[in-house]
């Protein structure tokens, strides 16, 4: 019965059906399928993007010259170089040039399977993961060498997984289009070292002092020891830490057989010889004040370019000379000096850049003294005086203020060009308050004045704070016979292969004062160096200048020109305290004189144009003159009809104050007012709107 059940189960001799496959192995055969497929799929479309990538690359001279942020080459005015910003890439070097030893370093140091991988190192890739799986965060890179020199010459380094595959695709195509001893050759040309080097030639000039084509095995080790971190394991910031990391560097070499143990062992790193860092110099002031100015005149620019400045290497070096010989102990110095058309020749911003980079000669803002009556006598001279007018040196109160002379007498009648030759107070303070204290202000302000300016009755004598730059900026005009002089220090700048991007064009400037009051004012600055309280600043040919002296002798200053050179020095304490002796004619004027004997050694002697031809309307009385009577009991009517007040003394007009709540207008000069017509009791009588008493 079993057996028929059987033959009628398994008819005509036939074997039963093999089961059908499970749901899981048929899962993991259709994974398998798409996995493979998708692998394939995922393959040439990364060889798809690794081609078009290879295609679009820069060819090897290209990638050579692509450059890593932008360098700025500083020049002096006879085109030696000051200095280099940005990064600094020394000569190129060969891969037959580049030393064994270097190129062993860096392959044991960065990427020993360099030589086997297609760009991209699985090995490395897997070990970073395991590493990151072990202790919680990537602790080592896999990046290869190609990997490193795409991020460096393309990319960034921000740490996403975006910028990870552009990196890998980009390797692959480096691998592809370049051979392995090129892309060692660029890698080892462009990384950075540290300290603005890039590449093996600038980082064994700037730690070693030579060529990269004389590394020996220590140095080379120092220098494939700085990839990982730069700043930390420079020289120039911890030559420990550099050493100490350069011996892990040897161990790495003798583990991958580029050195046997006898020569690791016969490495002696105390006989290695840095480099001395370059050291900061005066220069630097200058640099701080002109660089700024290049984000105006360029705008957006990435070229590698070269800056060519206004300085005279040979004129600064006079100028630190001279601020470092004459400033007081404790005390500290600056000085500024112009060229006539306002190219600042010198720029010192105080005695040593190292220790203080603070810029005086720009940045600071200190009282100057009797150097601020420039300002004073401008506005007399143009209100009517000329230096042979008669004066009073005597005791003066205005508004309650009593202004005293430095020798505490008083010389009685004198003429103006004597009272600012020996920088009479009580004259300067007449003066200042006949013609306007606005008007002194408006003064300063037309000459390039642009700190703030109060209009009390001492201002006169300086009270207010202004810059050096500012102050030898007013001289420059007066020397420019009153035309307005802008100071400048960038005369060009070009590309490194010499396309012209900006180039100075000097104007003449708008005029500021009459010929008349030029001529005046410098008939009276070449007296106060001739025979007055600058008489220090002599330097054997003609110079106008003046001196000023602040308050317990906190700031001294001196401020002249000769033969086309302006020249301003100002001394004294950061922290505004007393300095013994200091006086604008003692070391200011003697630093003056030491700069400038150098400044005009070259240039012919020029004589000033003193000769003051006045207008026509100071020379020739009018009518009334001859009217009995004080001048200033009467007023006549000008030409549109308006009652006029001719003034009081030497023809001068005197301007109405502004009102307290006035302020400067927006072309930034104090506002001065013209000479009142007369009172308005006086109109009122005129227009017949009141009657006059008894």
């Amino acid at each position: 019965m079993a057996r028929s059940d059987i033959r009628r189960s398994a008819p005509n001799g036939r074997q039963p059906d093999k089961a059908a496959p499970s749901g899981w192995r048929r899962f993991v055969r259709r994974l398998f399928v798409w996995g493979f497929a998708l692998a394939l799929l995922g393959a040439l479309a990364l060889a798809v993007a690794v081609g078009l990538t290879a295609r679009t690359l820069p060819s090897y001279g290209q990638l050579k010259t692509s450059q890593a942020g932008q360098m700025i080459v500083v020049r002096a005015r006879d085109g030696s170089e000051l200095f280099a910003m940005g990064p600094s890439y020394g000569k190129w070097l060969t891969y037959e040039q580049i030393p064994a030893v270097m190129k062993d370093a860096i392959l044991s140091t960065e990427d020993k399977r360099f030589g086997s991988h297609i760009g991209v190192d699985p090995i490395g890739v897997a070990r970073s993961f395991y590493v990151r799986y072990k202790e919680g965060r990537f602790k080592q890179g896999g990046s290869t060498i190609t990997q490193q020199l795409a991020r460096t010459v393309f990319l960034n380094n921000d740490r996403t997984w975006s910028r990870k595959l552009r990196e890998i695709v980009l390797a692959l195509a480096l691998e592809w289009k370049f051979s392995k001893d090129q892309i060692l050759e660029a890698y080892l040309n462009k990384v950075y070292f540290g300290g603005g080097a890039y590449g093996v030639d600038s980082a064994s000039r700037k730690f070693f002092g030579h060529p990269g084509t004389e590394l020996s095995l220590p140095e080379a080790a120092i220098i494939a020891g700085l990839v990982k971190a730069p700043s930390h394991y420079s020289p120039t910031a911890d030559a420990q830490a550099a050493v100490d990391r350069a011996k892990v560097v040897l161990g790495l070499m003798q583990q991958n057989g580029a050195i046997d143990a006898s020569q690791a062992g016969a490495v002696d790193f105390k006989a290695i010889k840095f480099a001395a860092e370059a050291g900061q110099n005066s220069a630097r002031y200058f640099t701080d004040w002109a660089l700024p100015q290049l984000d105006l005149l360029l705008g957006e620019n990435t070229d590698p370019i070269e800056v060519w400045t206004t300085l005279d290497p040979k004129l600064q070096a006079a100028a630190t000379e001279a601020i470092k010989a004459n400033v007081p102990g404790g005390a500290q110095g600056a000085l500024v000096s112009m060229d006539r058309d306002g190219a600042v020749l010198a720029l010192v911003g105080g005695t040593d850049y190292v220790t203080s980079n603070y810029n005086r000669a720009t940045n600071a803002v200190r009282q100057p003294g009797s150097a601020w009556k420039l300002f004073v006598y401008l506005a007399a001279l143009e209100a009517g005086y000329t230096p042979n007018d008669k004066v009073v040196d005597e005791p003066v109160t205005i508004d309650g203020w009593s202004p005293r002379n430095s020798g505490r007498t008083f010389a009685g009648q004198i003429d103006v060009r004597t009272a600012f030759t020996y920088s009479k107070n009580t004259v300067a303070a007449q003066l200042g308050n006949e013609v306007g204290f606005s008007a002194v202000a408006g003064m300063a302000r037309r000459f390039g004045i642009s700190t703030p300016i109060s209009t009390v009755p001492s201002m006169v004598l300086g009270t207010n704070e202004v810059r050096l730059i500012d102050m030898t900026r007013a001289f420059a005009a007066v020397s420019a016979k009153g035309q307005a002089v802008e100071p400048y220090g960038i005369a060009k700048v070009t590309t490194t292969d010499g396309r012209v991007l900006y180039q100075h064009e000097s104007k003449s400037g708008q005029v500021l004062v009459p010929a008349y009051v030029s001529a005046g004012i410098t008939d009276m600055l070449q007296s106060a160096v001739s025979i007055g309280t600058g008489r220090a600043a002599q330097i054997g040919r003609p110079v106008a200048g003046k001196t000023g002296t602040t308050t317990s002798n906190k700031d001294g200053w001196f401020l002249g020109f000769s033969s086309g050179v302006t020249t301003g020095v100002w001394m004294g304490r950061d922290d505004d305290k007393p300095v013994g002796g200091l006086q604008g004619g003692t070391a200011p004027a003697r630093a003056f004189a030491a700069f400038m004997k150098t400044a005009v050694a070259g240039r012919p002697v020029e004589k000033f144009d003193t000769e003051v031809t006045l207008p026509a309307w100071q020379l020739e009385p009018d009518d009334e003159a001859n009217l009995s009577g004080n001048p200033d009991d009467y007023y006549y009517v000008d030409e549109q009809g308006n009652l006029v007040n001719p003034g009081t003394g030497n023809g001068a007009r005197t301007p109405e104050p502004p009102p307290p709540d006035a302020g400067p207008n927006p072309g930034g000069l104090e506002p001065v007012g013209p000479p009142p017509a007369a009172d308005q009791e006086f109109l009122n009588e005129a227009t017949g709107k009141t009657k006059p008493g008894p």
